[in-house]
């Protein structure tokens, strides 16, 4: 096991403290700079630096940057939400850890949509049917792996076939944690 312990840090956000979420660090007990170039091949994360080595991935709406020594979380409703994602974590980086034999590392981030991309292929009516206020948002959401041609019925069977046929090069990590 590369990942056994980390100390938990919740802290409200200094740019927006009146902001509902949480935020949190997990400082790790033990350095998984090593792991992270397989944690990025197998989670596909949307950033990648190489030195020192740090990956982001964006699950279910949060941001999860993984250092070496420090996993942060963005967005979260309370300590019990972050618990839940940094043991998750935890599981994932030892079980990649455990399989690197079998896993191709990464040194780079995974390609992301483009969001002018997908606002090209969407009707532009912001008629708010999708359940966002504009389809500008949609796209975005859609950048994030959240929508898909499935959320707009404003878009007619062929436009929905071309966003979802773009949609389906990209990789989203639709994780279960």
């Amino acid at each position: 096991m590369l990942l056994e312990n980390y100390e938990l840090e919740i802290f409200n956000s200094k740019c927006n403290p009146g902001a509902m979420g949480v935020h949190c660090f997990a400082h790790l007990s033990q350095d998984i700079s090593d792991a992270i170039p397989y944690l990025n091949s197998v989670l596909g994360g949307f950033e990648y630096i190489a030195d020192p080595p740090a990956v982001t991935f964006k699950v279910q709406g949060k941001l999860i940057t993984v250092h070496g020594n420090k996993i942060a979380v963005n967005a979260l409703k309370d300590e019990a939400e972050a618990r839940k994602i940094i043991e998750w974590l935890k599981r994932e980086i030892n079980d990649t850890w455990e399989k690197r034999g079998q896993i191709s590392p990464s040194y780079q981030a995974t390609p992301r949509p483009k969001l002018m991309e997908i606002l090209k292929l969407l009707p532009k009516t912001n008629c708010k049917a999708c359940g966002e206020p504009t389809c500008m948002v949609f796209a975005a959401r859609a950048v994030e792996g959240v929508k898909d041609g499935t959320n707009c019925p404003e878009l007619s069977l062929e436009a929905k076939a071309r966003l979802d046929a773009y949609l389906g090069q990209f990789r989203f990590m639709d994780a279960d944690i």
